[in-house]
């Protein structure tokens, strides 16, 4: 089976070990230590990849928590709703960390992180918006009342899932997403969308006791 090619050409380290040498690179050492990266658009690819590696890690170790670190401008709905019902699906507990960015489904992702263990790093940005389509809308009439139809349900979900994670209503979500808005750090716990702002990685195991 070939794997399937990476975005992106990634440095590479050999440890030198009593029975030989083991070459690997950053994210399969963060891998080991339970530690899942999104640092790209959230697309099929990307909720594959992280799909993969949270079911992974369950499966070698359902009592552990996993950690999953979000610097991401978002991208389309039915790659955010794969992603969340995994975090749903698997019996680990999801630590969520913002570093960067989290824009649109990635801060919805972020928010959807075990409560209590979601965080954003000091120089966090957040940003809520409206769903949008993932192509641009063609066809006859009743196709465009389909896909008319289809935001609305999109956007229906969107700010059912929102005001779940934030314990915020459904009626103000509403409204806040009828424009971007852009939350820094501090502004994102008292959204309800992290739980916590975390200077240093040794604050965030402190909170949550060490994996």
């Amino acid at each position: 089976m070939t794997r399937p090619p990476a975005r992106h050409v990634l440095p590479e380290f050999t440890q030198h070990m009593a029975a030989g040498h083991r070459t690997s690179d950053p994210y399969a050492r963060l891998l080991e230590e339970r530690i899942v990266v999104l640092g790209t658009p959230l697309d099929e690819t990307a909720a594959n990849d992280v799909t993969a590696q949270l079911m992974h890690l369950e499966h070698h170790a359902p009592d552990r928590d996993v950690s999953l670190y979000v610097n991401s401008p978002g991208g389309p709905f039915h790659a955010l709703s794969a992603l969340h019902d995994t975090l749903t699906y698997i019996s680990c507990d999801v630590e969520t960390v913002c570093l960067g960015r989290a824009e649109g489904t990635a801060a919805l992702l972020l928010a959807a992180g075990t409560p209590g263990k979601r965080y954003v790093l000091p120089g966090s940005r957040l940003v809520l918006r409206q769903p949008a389509l993932p192509e641009p809308v063609e066809g006859s009439a009743s196709d465009l009342a389909i896909q008319a139809d289809e935001l609305a349900r999109i956007r229906a979900r969107t700010e059912e899932m929102l005001a779940r994670h934030t314990g915020r209503t459904v009626d103000r979500v509403r409204a806040d997403l009828e424009r971007e808005l852009v939350l820094d750090a501090r502004a994102a716990v008292e959204y309800g969308l992290a739980d916590r702002i975390v200077p240093h990685h040794r604050d965030a195991r402190t909170a949550t006791g060490a994996r």
